[in-house]
C-alpha cells in the first residue's frame, strides 16, 4: 500500500534529519555556542515532520495495517515527545548547554528510530 511506503520513507527523511541536526548541534557544542533562529527552526521541522508521519502511522494502525511488534509505537511517541520535552525542561534558552541537551535529543530519536526499523 502507497501509505505504508510513505510511512517508511518519512522514517528514513525523519532519522536523516536527526542525524543531520546531531551533528549540526554537536559541532555548535565544541565551537562554545549556543542555539541560534536557524537552529530552531530546523527543530521546528523535525517535529513537523514526526508528528506527520506519527499521524500517518496512527491511521495506518486505525485501518488495520500494524507492525509485526506492539512496541513500535511506543517508540514513536517517545520519539515525538524528545524535542517538546527538552524544550521544557530548558526553559526555552539557547545556551550553551541546552545546545549539548538538543543533541543529545537528536542522538537519542537516532537509536529509537533504529529501533522502530528492528519493530516494524
Amino acid at each position: 500500500m502507497i501509505l505504508v511506503e510513505i510511512h517508511a520513507r518519512l522514517a528514513n527523511t525523519v532519522l536523516l534529519f536527526s542525524v543531520i541536526m546531531a551533528i549540526w548541534g554537536a559541532i555548535r557544542f565544541l565551537r562554545k555556542m549556543g542555539l541560534v533562529g536557524s537552529y530552531w527552526g530546523a527543530v521546528v521541522i523535525a517535529e513537523i515532520l514526526i508528528l506527520f508521519q506519527g499521524a500517518l502511522g496512527v491511521y495506518l494502525w486505525i485501518v488495520g495495517l500494524r507492525p509485526d511488534r506492539g512496541i513500535h509505537p511506543l517508540y514513536g511517541i517517545v520519539t515525538a515527545l524528545a524535542l517538546p520535552f527538552v524544550y521544557v525542561f530548558t526553559k526555552g534558552r539557547e545556551d550553551r548547554p541546552e545546545m549539548l541537551m538538543y543533541t543529545v535529543a537528536f542522538l537519542l530519536m537516532i537509536g529509537l528510530i533504529l529501533r522502530t526499523f528492528v519493530t516494524g
